[in-house]
């Protein structure tokens, strides 16, 4: 039996995020090598940065699994929030990592401490750029399968390390052999700066993908051009659109001659949704038919006041009204 895009979808994030835990491990044990050889803040930063990415990537590990459960009784629409969880997790721990490393490195820009076995430290520091960007590499190739808010996060971790990495290696080059270690301790707070910056950033991602963010405006052009293909379909209106995990969730109400027997409307519907699911496999969709011409606003709490066209839309336009389609 053939796997669903979905289904496709969460082995891939399920294999990635394997990946990403047994990367942060073999960094963390290179990182904890190169620290006691050299004693180097940029170091203690670093391996304090692999040390949060472990505990980041296994909440993801997990959190994908759970994303990935099918809807039950209790969670008719899947349990993919889950993944928006997995990265407000990884958000406060990039936060509190950064807090951490900016306060070392404060205290050893006034207190420098010599960089020692700076060959050791930097061999590692190389060795954990590679490896990283290896695993970047793979995430961005399963980001671009899935779609998934819970590998961007992990992988927005590995962005940060990788980056770091590169002014942990400037740091340790400074301490150990140019005898400048108030350079290594600053570059540690370079690295806490852009562990900050990456949180808010996170932060911001899995809050929209919480409070329900509709998809982007290309996003629901390309589902209204879609539905719209049958020129029997008229009116895309009270068009909404969210995340749930990688599922797309998608409802909508369309106008249809109103002559049309039931088994007839239903295969235009069905057609539709054909259609949609097309440009968007992981999409799960539920479209409302009304009768042209004839019909009122309804559908509970949310529903808008249907706008009247003006003279310059022609009837069977839809119409844009408060970054939605209404």
């Amino acid at each position: 039996m053939t796997a669903s895009p979905l289904d496709a979808a969460h082995e891939t994030t399920r294999r990635i995020t394997t990946l990403s835990v047994a990367t942060a491990v073999l960094l963390i044990l290179m990182k904890a090598f190169a620290l006691g050889a050299s004693g180097s803040v940029s170091i203690l930063a670093s391996l304090a940065d692999s040390t949060l990415d472990l505990i980041a990537s296994l909440a993801t590990f997990f959190a994908v699994r759970w994303a990935a459960a099918p809807p039950d009784d209790d969670h008719r629409y899947g349990h993919g929030k889950a993944e928006g969880l997995a990265s407000l997790v990884q958000a406060g721990m990039v936060l509190a990592s950064g807090v951490f490393i900016g306060w070392e490195a404060v205290q050893r820009i006034f207190d420098p401490r010599p960089v020692t076995s700076g060959g050791w430290a930097v061999g590692v520091v190389v060795l954990s750029i590679a490896v990283t960007a290896g695993l970047v590499w793979m995430q961005t190739r399963a980001m671009k399968k899935t779609g998934s808010l819970a590998v961007a996060g992990d992988r927005a971790h590995y962005v940060a390390d990788l980056a770091a990495s590169v002014v942990v290696l400037i740091g340790v080059i400074s301490g150990a052999f140019l005898k400048a270690p108030g350079l290594d301790a600053a570059a540690g707070l370079v690295v806490a700066v852009w562990l900050a910056w990456g949180a808010i950033n996170l932060l911001k991602g899995a809050a929209g993908h919480l409070l329900d963010q509709a998809a982007s405006d290309e996003e629901r052009a390309a589902i209204v051009a879609a539905v719209t293909e049958d020129p029997r379909i008229a009116n895309v209106h009270q068009l909404r659109t969210r995340m749930a995990g990688q599922a797309l969730m998608v409802q909508m109400h369309v106008d249809l001659d109103p002559e049309l027997s039931l088994k007839a409307a239903h295969d235009i519907i069905l057609d539709a949704e054909k259609r949609v699911l097309k440009a968007f496999p992981h999409a799960d969709i539920l479209i409302h038919a009304d009768p042209r011409g004839a019909a009122e606003p309804h559908g509970g709490a949310f529903t808008p006041p249907r706008p009247t066209a003006p003279e310059s839309t022609a009837p069977d336009a839809p119409v844009a009204r408060s970054g939605s389609w209404s």
